[in-house]
């Protein structure tokens, strides 16, 4: 590593570097230097710090001058002596500064596999629930605070809402703590200490073989939008949002599939259509207004978003409560009850193997699930006693 004294003429003659960087150490201050570059000159300090040597940079030569450099060297290493660490201490400076909402879009910058329902879910939770939060720095957020936001959202917006949106605090700020040294431990820990997150029951509702006539009845007077949506939930078994982002480019009525890029899981799914749903689809084609959206909305998205309304009327003119996913239940209880497979049930669902070493060997596509797809809408439609 050269040397040379280091004042503002001998700074400004040194050339930049053509490739890689050259460290000039100062002849005068040990420790004190310029690192050059390709395109810049930038002052440093260099010391042991508990038997490691430690770099850290001071500023650029063209805009620190070198005796307010130099002046800054003495003050950095004179710390460095005493065993700090002014890079730990940078990380934690900006670790302290980091509020809730820069937290939240460092996740999401960090985090763009995730599905755009489960972005919208978080990004909900910022808006809504820790919106008093936003600009607080995520370090000052504590047990504490935590544990009465979690009381406060279980009264106010339910046991679920509560829980979900402690959740994703918890995972921002893991995400947080990872990129970061000096975060305390991650505050949302309190509620599995205290033994105070609200006790959840999955939901275990489906539309009986019994009400299934008469929510076939109400849904075939709905308009044909929501009628076509709620159909082809009950026959594909696949998730709300998914239908809603539903493009005609995802529809290949030649070879009757539907092939989805990307999931909430984050995978792709292929299904086969059965002869019900090819009608349908064909429809929909020859008397859609959008070229892009299979379900296209009057919003920003350009697809419908909100089924609350038309699923609110058919509740109310079949007398059956169900919700969007008690379709998917429904579709996967009639399928067990026809002996489908237990691997290609879990491919209609798009459920992943998890640790199950034999599926990860069975390659089932679409073709292979066409028979069954054909024998659920079957008997689907038998049961609601569609053809009477």
């Amino acid at each position: 590593m050269p040397e040379l004294r280091l004042t503002k003429s001998s700074v400004e003659a040194l050339p930049f570097e053509r490739n890689g960087q050259v460290l000039y150490r100062d002849t005068t201050l040990p420790g004190f230097g310029v690192r050059v570059g390709r395109r810049s000159k930038t002052y440093f300090v260099e010391a042991q710090v508990e038997r490691r040597t430690v770099r850290t940079s001071i500023g650029r030569a063209d805009v620190y001058t070198t005796d307010i450099a130099r002046k800054k060297a003495v003050h950095l290493l004179a710390n460095m002596y005493d065993g700090r660490n002014p890079n730990d201490e940078r990380r934690q400076e900006a670790a302290a500064n980091i509020t809730l909402a820069r937290a939240f879009d460092d996740f999401f910058e960090n985090r763009r596999s995730l599905a755009a329902s489960s972005r919208d879910s978080y990004e909900r939770t910022l808006r809504v629930y820790f919106s008093a939060w936003a600009k607080k720095p995520i370090r000052s957020i504590t047990r504490q605070m935590v544990l009465r936001k979690h009381q406060q959202l279980t009264s106010d917006r339910g046991p679920y809402t509560a829980n979900a949106a402690m959740r994703h605090l918890r995972s921002v700020y893991n995400f947080v703590a990872s990129t970061q040294d000096g975060l305390p431990e991650n505050p949302v820990h309190i509620l599995t200490q205290a033994r105070t997150w609200n006790r959840e029951k999955r939901r275990q509702t489906v539309i009986t073989a019994h009400d299934l006539p008469a929510w076939w009845d109400a849904v075939v007077n709905e308009r044909p939008d929501a009628k076509d949506f709620l159909l082809v939930a009950l026959f594909t078994a696949m998730r709300r949002n998914e239908i809603a982002q539903l493009q005609w480019t995802h529809v290949d009525l030649e070879n009757r599939k539907l092939h989805i890029p990307t999931t909430k899981n984050g995978d792709p799914l292929e299904l086969p259509l059965s002869k019900f749903l090819i009608e349908i689809f064909q429809r929909r084609r020859s008397e859609s207004d959008s070229d892009m959206w299979v379900f296209p909305g009057t919003g920003r998205t350009g697809h419908i978003v909100e089924v609350k309304s038309f699923v609110g009327r058919v509740v109310e003119a079949s007398g059956v409560e169900f919700t969007m996913h008690d379709l998917r239940r429904t579709f996967i209880t009639i399928a067990e009850s026809l002996d489908i497979p237990h691997y290609a049930l879990k491919r209609l669902l798009n459920h992943r193997a998890g640790g199950d070493v034999t599926a990860e060997y069975i390659v089932i596509n679409a073709d292979r699930l066409r028979e069954p797809v054909e024998k659920i809408s079957k008997r689907i439609l038998e049961i609601a006693n569609a053809n009477r």
